[in-house]
């Protein structure tokens, strides 16, 4: 997977000066490279007995998708306040400046439920934490599996966020 390094492009100064932003986009868009990254992760989690795949708003849609079509899974979507239709469970995080919040349909996973969290990039692991905390608090029963990630941002030590489960990042930085 080192060679996907090569596809990602970086974007300096996104989407503030002294960022430099890694872009996806060529890898989604490059057939083989994006099919490659689902392979990787179908043949990982295919003995596991997956029931959902969460993906974190709004790449992690992507991988999630894709992921839970390959191993027959359901997929449910982790969004931003105000952007699910039906009735919600809400979990309230901080930002280096400010706040946010994530939410999940309060259906959307059942009790004893096998569960894959995906997302495109662990960078700080606040969002992550959010939602595994909006899980955990909200659905009894229910297994995280496992947190995978396209990239994982080492230096920003988001990793120390996610304590006490399992991560998976196919590409570091």
């Amino acid at each position: 997977m080192e060679s996907m390094k090569q596809i990602i492009r970086d974007v300096p100064d996104f989407p503030k000066e002294g960022i430099i932003f890694k872009d996806i986009t060529p890898l989604l868009s490059d057939g083989a490279a994006f099919q490659k990254v689902i392979h990787s992760l179908k043949n990982r989690y295919a003995e596991k007995q997956v029931d959902m795949v969460v993906g974190v708003e709004a790449r992690g849609f992507i991988f999630a998708s894709a992921l839970a079509y390959a191993l027959g899974a359901g997929v449910v979507m982790i969004r931003k306040p105000g952007k699910l239709p039906y009735k919600t469970f809400q979990k309230t995080y901080s930002l280096e400046y400010g706040t946010d919040a994530a939410e999940i349909h309060q259906d959307a996973l059942r009790s004893g439920q096998n569960v894959v969290v995906v997302d495109d990039v662990l960078a700080t692991g606040g969002t992550l934490s959010a939602t595994l905390d909006l899980i955990t608090e909200n659905f009894a029963n229910v297994k995280i599996l496992e947190v995978a990630f396209l990239i994982e941002l080492d230096f920003l030590n988001g990793r120390e966020k996610l304590k006490g489960v399992p991560i998976h990042s196919i590409i570091h930085y």
